[in-house]
């Protein structure tokens, strides 16, 4: 028997809609055609789908309109300098929809991907895992950025929206060698709006990188309520911290040892970390919320004993901790965002006012009593909403969206604090340091790297190239205690941009250990205002800037990290000249562009033991010095030597 195979497809086994169509009478067939007319007419009304130039770029702004009206304008602010607004409009409240702009431009001489949060990885990854920042109000910053192989500034991007959620991307396309890049806005969850403008900043100026990036916390500080908070001069002096060399077991009277040991070192203050408001030793939140000082009862003496000792004091809160052993974790039961899984802590929820007032009320209170001059506020990243979030007014809260209840939160406690200190001081740590985070902290602090030099520089570098006026600070610094004193000073020279934090016990250290420190840290003192009011120049952001530069007054302090050659053009405001040796190798090239005259040179340890005095005619061309590892090499010109520098 022969059998004849036959292959089904859909269209035999189901009639398609164009097979039912031609059954129709043509009456039918043309109201069918009109309903679909209008049905396509409709989408396309709804959906916004438009190519804008900005600043060389055709930018493709995608997706759906929805109940929204949209309008668009350019500003030129210069050439290769443009802002685009875009401005949404509902006659009625309504959920904003998503949309993105997208654009590409030729991979031409573009080394690397920047953000403030980019630590290492600054690549520029292909297409299909694209380089990506995710900002908010307490994370990180809007913005990218996009450098060349010369310190060039290729492409900045930076938007104006730094309280709602913001994704921004680039990748490299293999097909085409080009690098697209977008913006997407309201990708999460988000309340009912009626009316949302939001300004986007592209900068393609042929400026060195870090000049480019210096200027968008200016921009981002002249919008409504983004007004940096004011930083005293306190906040730009070394301080002590607790928190590695002490963690949870801390005591008043050890740390006024510590506090007495780092202020004859030229320290101005001391940060107390966790462990004084608990006994629990355990490292997690279970016993966070109440905010009594058990580790330390007598906390108004010991910040008295503190104050005597010409030392200030910043304490440690978790803000958003309950853990659900406090006592008033039973209170504030259905008023919490989310639980903190293994940490026994739960998230509360800002939104309802009695939890606002809660909060602020702990930090008047300690302030008021305990007579504190500053607070390193922790963990504001965890006050955020999810999928599970209702983004309503309701049920007691008095704000939809989490994001604008931390912001009032902040904003009142900043402000009551002020009422009662006006130079009061508040730290935050990476990646919490947005532009409206300068809002409520004038201290921006590396995030945590302990023993880790090369994340502590890259980490003030990146911070300092958006902070601006903000106090830009080091993760506490530690070592191990059995390190050449040639290591250690490495993770002095690694924060020198920056202000210093060190954790390591001042009475237990070795003596070579503690001439390292204050020999390193009374230069820092003496030349503060070079190395954080200076021209900044840090270079080769690919490389972890192994090579940085601060100039002031005729005065330039540079650190090299690598054999790198440090070049020296015609400078001639330049008398002196520092050269920070912050590596093993002992050899420090410098590279003569044109004649610079005789000069007279001293080379010091870490230690600054004085191991060699000489003058030098520097010549155009290459001169290499022996200087030991974490030494300096100090040169002033003839006739203007740098006295006891």
């Amino acid at each position: 028997m022969h059998k004849k195979v036959i292959n089904l497809t859909s269209r035999d086994i189901v009639p398609s809609p164009a097979h039912f169509f031609k059954l129709f009478p043509i009456g039918l067939k043309l109201l069918l055609s009109f309903c679909f007319f209008l049905l396509v007419i409709t989408a396309k009304a709804n959906s916004s789908h438009q190519l804008i130039q900005v600043a060389g770029f055709n930018i493709e702004i995608k997706g759906e309109r929805g109940d929204f009206s949209w309008h668009w304008e350019t500003k030129k602010i210069e050439d290769n300098l443009e802002i685009l607004t875009l401005t949404l409009h509902s006659s009625q409240p309504a959920v904003p929809p998503p949309f993105s702009l997208k654009w590409s431009l030729p991979s031409h001489n573009i080394a690397g991907f920047w953000s403030v949060t980019a630590g290492y990885r600054k690549i520029v990854s292909p297409s299909w895992w694209p380089s990506r920042v995710k900002a908010m109000l307490a994370r990180s910053a809007p913005m990218f950025a996009l450098f060349g192989h010369d310190n060039s500034n290729r492409l900045n991007v930076a938007v104006s929206e730094a309280l709602k959620t913001t994704l921004l991307s680039c990748g490299l396309k293999e097909e085409d060698g080009r690098i697209y890049c977008q913006i997407d806005f309201f990708t999460e969850k988000e309340r009912w709006l009626k009316n949302y403008t939001v300004e986007i900043r592209f900068d393609r100026r042929p400026l060195p990188f870090f000049k480019a990036l210096q200027e968008i916390p200016r921009w981002w500080a002249s919008h409504p309520g983004y007004q940096p908070a004011w930083t005293p001069d306190l906040a730009k002096w070394p301080m002590y911290s607790t928190w590695y060399s002490y963690h949870q077991n801390v005591s008043a009277e050890t740390l006024l040892e510590e506090a007495n040991l780092a202020r004859q070192l030229g320290f101005r203050a001391i940060i107390v970390d966790d462990g004084w408001q608990t006994l629990d030793s355990s490292r997690g939140y279970a016993f966070t919320g109440d905010w009594r000082p058990e580790r330390i009862p007598q906390m108004k003496e010991f910040v008295q004993a503190l104050h005597r000792l010409d030392m200030k004091i910043l304490l440690w809160y978790a803000v958003p901790f309950m853990g659900e052993k406090a006592e008033n974790f039973e209170r504030f039961k259905g008023k919490y965002l989310r639980y903190w899984q293994g940490q026994g802590a739960y998230v509360l929820d800002p939104r309802y006012p009695e939890v606002r007032a809660y909060i602020i009320n702990i930090f008047k209170q300690a302030l008021q009593e305990w007579d504190l001059d500053g607070f390193k506020l922790d963990f504001i990243a965890r006050f955020t909403a999810d999928e599970k979030t209702i983004l309503e007014a309701s049920d007691g809260r008095d704000y939809a969206s989490v994001n604008e209840a931390t912001d009032r939160l902040m904003t009142d406690l900043i402000d009551e604090l002020r009422k009662i200190k006006p130079d009061i001081m508040i730290e935050f740590r990476q990646p919490y340091v947005g532009p409206l985070m300068r809002k409520y902290g004038n201290i921006f602090r590396v995030g945590d790297c302990p023993n880790v030099a090369v994340s502590n520089r890259v980490g003030i570098v990146d911070l300092r190239l958006l902070g601006d006026s903000t106090a830009i600070h080091s993760d506490m610094i530690m070592w191990h205690y059995d390190e050449p004193v040639e290591v250690a000073a490495l993770q002095f020279l690694n924060i020198i941009f920056g202000v210093p934090q060190v954790s390591v016990r001042l009475k237990e250290i070795p003596q070579e250990h503690l001439e390292m420190l204050k020999f390193l840290t009374d230069y820092w003192i003496r030349h503060r205002s070079i190395l954080l009011e200076g021209e900044f120049e840090p270079l080769f952001p690919l490389a972890n800037y192994p090579l940085i530069t601060a100039r002031k007054n005729g005065h330039q302090i540079t650190a090299v990290y690598t054999n790198e050659v440090i070049s020296l053009g015609n400078e001639p405001q330049l008398n002196k000249l520092d050269i920070f040796n912050a590596k093993l190798t002992n050899r420090v090239l410098l590279d003569i562009q044109e004649d610079q005259g005789d000069w007279e040179y001293l080379i010091r340890d870490c230690r600054g033991n004085i191991l060699e005095r000489k003058t030098i005619n520097l010549s155009r061309g290459t001169h290499g010095f022996t200087v030991p590892p974490s030494g300096i090499i100090s040169f002033g010109r003839i006739n203007g030597i740098p006295k006891n520098n």
